[in-house]
């Protein structure tokens, strides 16, 4: 939705994170959608769970994607490695793939300050993204939150950084069982930036953080309200911020 200034240094906080973000994979992790040509002089890293560089092969693939970890001297490192060198995060993480339903954008955000707080160390522009129809690629079966297999979602959650939902996708063959997406179109729309000035001291208050948050909130649903009626006509609800 706007130009960026190959001279600033952004956060792209991508929503929802779906089951398994691929949309955010296709955009930031890849060239496929031309990244480069459409931001000339942005050169972004997606960033992902430092677990993940633990598991053998997995870890070299997702680093030939030019993938990078999301603890907080990884993330300072690139924002202060040159002009223009920007991260793109999945703010909802683990928790928000258990909202994750086709028709829906429910997002867990209130509680999400980290990034916040990151944009005004550094002194980084926020970008909200909204991929229109990530949370369409797959089926995810819901648990209640009293049930025992949620208890061992966020059990699992908890003792390693991520969950594992149960969903169900396409198969090779067979487009009703499988762990390939469904055919379902993703558009991902990246919006304006809301530049930040630098906190002298490294250390902003709780307004300061909460005065970003919530103007990030409030662009985030306008990304919504614009897009809503073209990208996402199936919606079987509105936008919601969950927790």
């Amino acid at each position: 939705e706007a130009e960026l200034d190959p001279s600033k240094n952004y956060i792209f906080g991508i929503h929802p994170h779906g089951i398994l973000s691929l949309g955010a994979v296709a955009a930031f992790g890849t060239e496929g959608l031309n990244f480069s040509k459409r931001f000339p002089g942005i050169k972004s890293r997606l960033l992902t769970l430092q677990n993940n560089f633990q598991i053998p092969v997995y870890r070299d693939y997702i680093m030939a994607h030019g993938l990078a970890s999301v603890s907080r001297s990884s993330c300072q490192h690139i924002l202060n490695s040159g002009p223009g060198c920007s991260i793109a995060i999945v703010i909802g993480g683990a928790q928000e793939s258990l909202l994750a339903q086709p028709g829906t954008l429910d997002l867990t955000l209130k509680k999400r300050l980290g990034f916040i707080k990151l944009a005004l160390v550094n002194g980084a522009s926020l970008v909200p993204t909204i991929m229109f129809g990530e949370n369409d690629l797959y089926e995810q079966y819901s648990a209640k939150h009293t049930s025992w297999m949620y208890q061992l979602q966020q059990l699992v959650k908890r003792s390693m950084g991520f969950t594992v939902p149960m969903f169900n996708g396409r198969g090779i063959f067979n487009y009703e069982y499988g762990f390939l997406p469904r055919r379902k179109p993703v558009f991902i729309v990246i919006g304006t930036p809301i530049h930040v000035d630098k906190v002298e001291g490294g250390n902003p208050t709780s307004d300061q953080l909460y005065e970003l948050q919530k103007k990030y909130i409030d662009q985030v649903r306008e990304i919504w309200d614009r897009n809503k009626d073209k990208y996402a006509p199936d919606r079987t609800q509105e936008l919601r911020i969950m927790e």
